[in-house]
């Protein structure tokens, strides 16, 4: 059990991580990636949705069914569904549209401020351009909200990973990269305004990190206050949750967001490439 423990924080943290690569990829790139994103965001739909359906909701009716019987526990399995839908629905309502981690963000777009044609010529230059103090103080405080609307989004996602891991290692790899994968666009949200604001690549990179943190942190602190009580209906009823949650980020955030990337059937290509890997690797390993 221990090393499953550990195996699990581990995933979790890469997920998190994942952050960092959006903040580099904003330094380096001059255009947003968009067919990269949109495939990449499809394609982390594509796993959260088909493992959501195909493997972790049936898992808690198993569970749930076992501890209480087939009607009390079918109930139970669904209203941990929708109620994880509703967690991370109340998570993104009390989150403004403009700090909200999953609204689409492009690179040359956030480098290129609209309200302040001082960034204007940016985009084109390995330094930021001199820029007023209102200007810096209004980018700054846009990362820091990026930043806190990313920690707030990842504890419930870094939760998601951990219980999947602890499962089954392998169910919890493809969640992870699914997860890391639509991690990167949100480093992109939090790193390009600090770097504009303070001129300081470090800063950038290490608020981008740190808020992936969260993902880690969230799995742990869950973990801890859930372990005492864990038994065959608390997993079942996190399992489902966990199991609602992915599939509302998916249809809520990564789907439309990978159609505003690229174009229409870029995003699907990925959603289905997403579906059959999930789907490969779960015969693979029956």
């Amino acid at each position: 059990m221990d090393s499953t423990i550990v195996f699990a924080f581990l995933l979790t943290l890469f997920a998190g991580l994942a952050t960092g690569i959006g903040s580099m990829i904003a330094f380096f790139a001059k255009r947003t990636n968009t067919a990269f994103l949109s495939i990449s965001l499809g394609f982390s739909a594509g796993v959260m949705i088909y493992v959501s359906f195909i493997e972790i909701f049936p898992k808690a009716l198993v569970e749930l069914v076992g501890a209480h019987g087939e009607k009390a526990g079918t109930i139970y399995t669904v209203l941990a569904f929708f109620g994880g839908m509703l967690l991370i629905a109340l998570i993104d309502k009390l989150i403004p549209s403009p700090e909200n981690p999953h609204e689409v963000k492009f690179v040359e777009t956030m480098q290129n401020d609209p309200s302040s044609q001082e960034l204007a010529t940016t985009a084109t230059k390995d330094e930021p351009a001199p820029l007023n103090q209102e200007t810096k103080q209004r980018l700054h405080k846009m990362g820091l909200f990026m930043a806190l609307a990313i920690t707030i989004h990842n504890f419930p996602e870094g939760l998601a990973t951990f219980i999947s891991a602890l499962d089954d290692p392998a169910v919890g790899i493809a969640i992870a990269i699914a997860i890391a994968l639509h991690n990167i666009p949100e480093g992109i949200a939090v790193s390009v305004p600090i770097y504009y604001a303070t001129g300081s690549r470090k800063k950038a990179l290490k608020l981008s990190f740190l808020s992936g943190l969260a993902e880690p942190v969230g799995a742990i602190v869950g973990f801890l206050i859930l372990m005492p009580f864990l038994n065959d209906t608390i997993f079942g009823l996190l399992f489902a949750s966990v199991g609602g949650i992915m599939v509302f980020i998916s249809l809520d955030e990564l789907l439309p967001a990978a159609r505003e990337y690229g174009r229409a059937h870029h995003s699907i290509y990925g959603m289905v490439a997403g579906m059959m890997v999930m789907a490969a690797s779960l015969v693979l390993l029956m």
